[in-house]
């Protein structure tokens, strides 16, 4: 299994995978595209044997560059039960480009068990604290139409660490 940063190239994989990951909310393939490219430092692609059985986007909100937001974890079925997604997550927080990160946060919906089986462990394995509250209400942001999305926090208990700087003087 190799973990890496997508390119453009992935876009329609990723496209694809989504697709086959619901309950996932599709994206566009111009969407899928942008995250491939200008987010791909916080973004994982995760591929076997020339396959992509994985994918995580996410970005640092410009408001608060201490936070990582994860949009969507997706794992094929084809590689499901052997914990890729939790791997993804490690891969993305030990990236230079989460450097200073104090807090994970990600949207998940009540019904979605297998997302918060995923974010309470990541939880647990880095030390983290744990909270949920309504971001996003079925009724007043969805007009009815989409089940409410829950903001997860994870605080991390250390900023996420700077790589080792060489001095090239």
């Amino acid at each position: 299994m190799a973990l890496r940063r997508p390119t453009a190239a992935d876009g329609p994989a990723v496209t694809a995978l989504i697709a086959d990951c619901p309950p996932l909310d599709a994206n566009s393939a111009y969407c899928n595209l942008l995250q491939c490219t200008d987010f791909a430092e916080t973004c994982v692609l995760a591929e076997r044997e020339g396959a992509v059985v994985g994918w995580i986007s996410g970005y640092r909100p410009p408001s608060d560059l201490s936070r990582i937001f994860v949009w969507q974890v997706a794992v094929s079925s084809a590689a499901r039960g052997i914990g890729l997604g939790g791997q993804m997550l490690d891969a993305l927080l030990d990236r230079p480009a989460i450097a200073g990160v104090r807090a994970l946060t990600t949207t998940i919906t009540e019904a979605n068990t297998a997302s918060w089986r995923l974010f309470e462990s990541l939880a647990r394995r880095r030390g983290g604290s744990f909270a949920r509250a309504v971001r996003f209400d079925r009724a007043a942001h969805f007009a009815g139409l989409h089940d409410t999305e829950f903001e997860v926090t994870i605080g991390l208990p250390q900023p996420v660490a700077e790589p080792a700087r060489k001095d090239i003087s």
